[in-house]
């Protein structure tokens, strides 16, 4: 089996280990890093390539919006699979990351169950 490479951003080391934990429950989830805003990231994926980006939308520097957008406006980046997680729960908001080119949106508080399910999906992993 290939490993899968994912990218965990959001400013809160805390929400950051929870997201992780809960991918480390999917077998061949081999390589989880992390970012704590939107140009650290950028900066990570200018030099790996990864299967799925978890981003947080409230971050500073650059915000999870903004890192879509430039993801997406991007090609190289068109086929990357983007969750959402966020405190942002309001339906404006789903709306705009959705517009945006996010493939999911989880409200914050996460529930793991979530996350995993979410993952497998987007990564085409059984289970």
């Amino acid at each position: 089996m290939q490993t899968v490479r994912v990218l965990v951003v959001d400013d809160s080391p805390t929400m950051r280990q929870l997201i992780v934990f809960a991918l480390r429950r999917i077998p061949g989830l081999l390589q989880i890093e992390e970012a704590a805003d939107g140009v650290a990231a950028l900066k990570k994926l200018s030099s790996e390539r990864y299967d799925l980006l978890l981003t947080d939308i409230n971050m500073p520097i650059m915000d999870g919006l903004k890192l879509i957008s430039l993801l997406r406006n991007d090609g190289q980046y068109n086929a990357l699979p983007i969750v959402v997680i966020t405190t942002e729960g309001a339906a404006l908001d789903r709306e705009r990351a959705t517009a945006l080119g996010a493939n999911e949106y989880i409200a914050k508080p996460i529930q793991t169950a979530r996350v995993v399910a979410v993952a497998r999906q987007l990564l085409a992993i059984d289970g």
